[in-house]
């Protein structure tokens, strides 16, 4: 039974019922870039040297142990505030390494993200579009939301990225169910929503190529295609690849003559 819910898309957050803890009770901007970082990375050991220089990217404080020690008090406030015990959650550290410890059914935006798509897409491939549709929002919903926006670090721009992904692969669920479901306008504007993301991701062109080709409008396929290779051959110096190319032969031989 999920009874709290922790929030790093967006504002960073704790949820437990009545309770809410925002970002203002957790130690400030250095707080907020630790919590998020020891509950993204939550599954792996984590130095002590390494969450300090999250927390100070820069030049470090003089007395850097003293304002470490009183982020991670500031922190375990945060959690009781919560309406955890020092027994259910808590943040240890030993032999050089900091651990958080959060109860197993406690529910993380960020994971629940990945769940929720990778739950889409089972649904999608069984033809459960109610699922998949349903599944695919929860997934959208929080991977269109910032990530630290105002921060900027290499494992700041590592997660933001993940979420990206995480969205791509929605917006490309929602777009498939929406064909399904004989909505090809929304169809499609899922697609293109996809492809302003992801520029030079091929398969969205070709799934818009394929949308298009699938209402009859094979001259709008066309002209995707031909978006989809002036760009490459701008940016990249590319051609497409030959699938996409194959694609372009199928939807032109079945297009009426003009």
């Amino acid at each position: 039974m999920i009874t709290h819910r922790i929030y790093l898309a967006g504002r960073v957050a704790i949820e437990h019922g009545a309770h809410f803890v925002d970002e203002r009770r957790l130690s400030a901007r250095q707080g907020r870039l630790a919590f998020a970082f020891l509950v993204a990375e939550r599954h792996r050991p984590i130095g002590r040297d390494e969450l300090v220089s999250v927390i100070w990217p820069g030049a470090q404080p003089q007395e850097v142990d003293v304002a470490f020690s009183a982020i991670l008090s500031k922190l375990r406030a945060a959690l009781k505030h919560a309406g955890w015990s020092s027994r259910e959650a808590g943040i240890d550290v030993r032999l050089g390494s900091v651990e958080l410890r959060l109860p197993a059914q406690t529910w993380i935006d960020l994971e629940a993200a990945v769940s929720a798509i990778d739950e889409a897409e089972g649904a999608l491939r069984s033809g459960r579009r109610g699922e998949a549709w349903s599944s695919t929002n929860i997934a959208v919903s929080i991977a269109r939301r910032p990530f630290l926006g105002d921060e900027d670090a290499p494992w700041i721009e590592a997660q933001r990225g993940k979420l990206r992904a995480l969205l791509a692969r929605g917006l490309h669920c929602l777009s498939s169910v929406s064909a399904a479901n004989s909505e090809p306008a929304l169809a499609i504007q899922y697609a293109k929503e996809l492809i302003a993301l992801e520029p030079f991701r091929e398969t969205a062109y070709q799934h818009l190529m394929r949308l298009h080709a699938q209402m009859g409008n094979g001259a709008e396929a066309l002209r995707v295609f031909g978006a989809c290779r002036e760009l490459l051959r701008e940016e990249l110096g590319a051609s497409p690849s030959p699938e996409t190319e194959a694609l372009f032969l199928e939807i032109l031989r079945a297009a009426p003559p003009s």
